[in-house]
């Protein structure tokens, strides 16, 4: 059974929203309601995933303690600065 919610949000991001629902041919209620019900799962869900990310998971073991985050900024770092390095 489908009830009415009433949400404040900012007209700027209401009109970006509106906009993505109608390039991808969706009601915004609809993709409002599917995202609800993906952060309300108690569990992650994996269905939106590709075969070959499925495939590697768990596929790579490290002894050695790693902080990705540390490691992605770095990586994005130098990909971005080697643009202004040519």
């Amino acid at each position: 059974m489908n009830k009415k919610l009433t949400l404040t949000i900012e007209q700027s991001v209401i009109n970006n929203a509106k906009k993505y629902a109608k390039e991808r041919n969706r009601s915004l209620s609809d993709i409002v309601e599917n995202y609800l019900r993906i952060i309300g799962q108690d569990a992650p869900s994996y269905e939106y995933e590709t075969p070959i990310t499925t495939a590697l998971r768990g596929a790579f073991r490290t002894t050695q303690e790693l902080d990705y985050k540390e490691d992605l900024i770095k990586g994005l770092t130098n990909k971005h600065l080697e643009v202004y390095r040519k």
